[in-house]
C-alpha cells in the first residue's frame, strides 16, 4: 500500500508555463540535457496524452489520438512551476499489435537508449490501465528500468472507472505485481476528475530534486 495513504495530500503547483520543446527518433536528435527530465511511458491505449494534458492543465499540448500507437517519437515538453523548470518526455506507447514488428523493433532500442543514457533523466512514470492491471510489457520495462537505480512512479490510470472502495486494493495489487527490485510509488489517477494530480506532482517534484547522474 502507498505509504502516503492517510496523510494530507499536497497541493498541485500552479502551472506557470508549458510548451512543446522538441521531438526525435533518436537521443542524438533531442536538445542537450539542461533541465531535470521525467519520462512517461505506458501501453499505447493507457491514456498517456490525456494524463499529460491534465497534469499541465493544457487541453492539447500532448497530442491525443483515437488510433493507439500514434506516437512514434520521443516528444519533449518544457514545464515551469514555481518550484522548478522541468522537461517531460512522452515516450512512444508499446504493445499495440497493429503496428508492424519492424516499427516496434525500432522503438525499443530508441526508448532503452534514452532511459539508460540521458543524464538529466530523474524518474520514470509508468502508466497502467487500472482495469487491465500490470501486463508482461510493463513488467519487462520495470525490470529494464531497475538497472538505472532511479525512482519509478506507477500510475493507475482511469481509476474513475472503478468504485472508490476498489481504489486502494487496485493500487496495492498493481504495486505488488510490478515490483521487481524497484521501490515504486503507486498513484491512482483520473484525467476526467483530476484525482491523483496533486500526488503525482509531488512525486515528480521530489524526483526532480534528486541529483543527476
Amino acid at each position: 500500500m502507498n505509504a502516503r495513504f492517510g496523510m494530507k495530500r499536497p497541493d498541485a503547483p500552479p502551472i506557470l508555463d508549458a510548451r512543446y520543446l522538441a521531438s526525435g527518433t533518436a537521443v542524438e536528435q533531442l536538445p542537450g540535457p539542461a533541465l531535470p527530465e521525467i519520462a512517461f511511458a505506458g501501453r499505447s491505449n493507457v491514456g498517456k496524452s490525456s494524463l499529460l494534458n491534465a497534469l499541465i492543465q493544457r487541453r492539447s499540448l500532448a497530442h491525443t489520438s483515437k488510433t493507439p500507437g500514434h506516437t512514434q517519437k520521443i516528444n519533449l515538453f518544457e514545464v515551469r512551476v514555481a518550484q522548478a523548470r522541468l522537461v517531460f518526455a512522452d515516450l512512444p506507447g508499446y504493445g499495440y499489435a497493429a503496428r508492424s514488428k519492424e516499427a516496434r523493433k525500432s522503438w525499443g532500442p530508441m526508448i532503452e537508449r534514452y532511459l539508460l543514457t540521458r543524464p538529466s533523466l530523474r524518474a520514470l512514470v509508468l502508466l497502467v490501465d487500472v482495469r487491465r492491471g500490470v501486463e508482461p510489457d510493463d513488467i519487462e520495462l520495470v525490470e529494464f528500468w531497475a538497472q538505472t537505480k532511479k525512482p519509478l512512479v506507477l500510475v493507475a490510470t482511469k481509476v474513475d472507472k472503478l468504485p472508490k472502495a476498489q481504489h486502494i486494493p487496485a493500487l496495492k495489487k498493481l504495486r505488488e505485481a510490478a515490483q521487481k527490485g524497484v521501490d515504486a510509488r503507486a498513484i491512482g489517477f483520473s484525467a476526467e476528475t483530476d484525482l491523483g494530480r496533486a500526488e503525482l506532482w509531488d512525486a515528480i517534484l521530489t524526483a526532480a530534486s534528486l541529483p543527476g547522474q
